[in-house]
């Protein structure tokens, strides 16, 4: 019905063709000189790094070739690919597996970013993995999102709890904790607003939601992902800080991947976030959605199939 899943890889098409193009110029002269690493840090930026992130990396490579572990530049290359690795693997997660009767997966992001989209994906996700999930439209500042909500909650094979426009967040989560343990539900979804008018707005209602979460259900919330656009590239980084401040992130969902040649902007998260890439959008059905892998993201950046 939905058509077929897209992987990481495939996701990664754009992003692949910018990259594979400049590193053959980058590293086909055979020789390591200052213009090859000049080149490497322009092509890293470009692709969306970050200038932190491509700078870090390009001087850790320095030093490995210092330190005689390279001696061409084909070499450097397969040093590269190995930072890469490391450089995801540094911020890496492993899921949640603790056992408990209801998890509460807190989604936030600005509007726009395919937050609504991924808190679908992520209960086709889960409810195939053989959780009993259950939305909250708590994003009540605008009843466009709540009527998406219903829609993809709809197509996802999930209930949904929802108030009517302009109600209070934090009764949409309290009425959907009841929900699910009323129907024996055993995770909880809640779309929470995507722009407020101030960040100390942002906190206080993010606040607020947490709060209700924590008063009924040990340790709540368990989860909270940041739904980022690729297609913003470091812009992207800038929404994170504020949202990391006011929430206290435990993961991001990279959506849009394959819309975008920015999907370097994974490596930016890694260094300057300290927060893990946890899903990337990898297209635009339902079933897109692919848990991060670090290895096969960057496998996905080389590779030469799949365009």
């Amino acid at each position: 019905m939905f058509g077929r899943k897209n992987s990481i890889g495939e996701a990664l098409a754009k992003t692949r063709r910018l990259l594979q193009g400049r590193m053959r110029s980058v590293f086909g002269g055979g020789d390591i000189t200052e213009a090859m690493w000049e080149d490497l840090e322009e092509t890293l930026i470009q692709a969306d790094f970050g200038a932190e992130a491509a700078l870090s990396m390009v001087e850790r490579l320095r030093q490995r070739v210092a330190a005689g572990e390279a001696s061409t530049a084909q070499e450097v290359e397969g040093l590269l690919r190995q930072e890469m690795l490391a450089a995801l693997r540094r911020g890496e997660q492993h899921p949640d597996q603790e056992e408990r009767l209801l998890t509460i997966i807190l989604v936030v992001g600005v509007n726009g970013s395919g937050k609504t989209t991924s808190v679908a994906k992520l209960a086709r996700y889960y409810t195939n993995r053989g959780h009993k999930v259950m939305l909250a439209a708590a994003d009540t500042f605008r009843a466009a999102a709540i009527d998406q909500l219903r829609i993809w909650a709809e197509r996802a094979g999930v209930a949904i709890v929802a108030h009517q426009p302009d109600s209070d967040p934090g009764a949409v989560v309290y009425d959907a904790i009841r929900a699910c343990r009323a129907r024996g539900m055993d995770l909880l979804l809640v779309d929470t607003a995507g722009r407020l008018h101030t960040k100390f707005n942002l906190m206080a209602e993010l606040k607020k939601i947490s709060d209700v979460a924590r008063r009924n259900v040990h340790r709540a919330p368990h989860e909270v992902f940041l739904v980022l656009d690729a297609t913003t590239g470091q812009n992207a980084i800038q929404q994170a800080r504020h949202f990391r401040e006011a929430a206290g992130l435990t993961g991001v969902v990279l959506a849009k991947l394959d819309g975008t040649a920015k999907g370097g902007v994974v490596f930016s998260i890694a260094e300057e976030l300290d927060v893990p890439v946890r899903f990337v959008g990898t297209g635009e059905t339902i079933e897109d959605l692919a848990e991060f892998d670090a290895e096969a993201f960057v496998d996905g950046l080389f590779q030469n199939g799949n365009e």
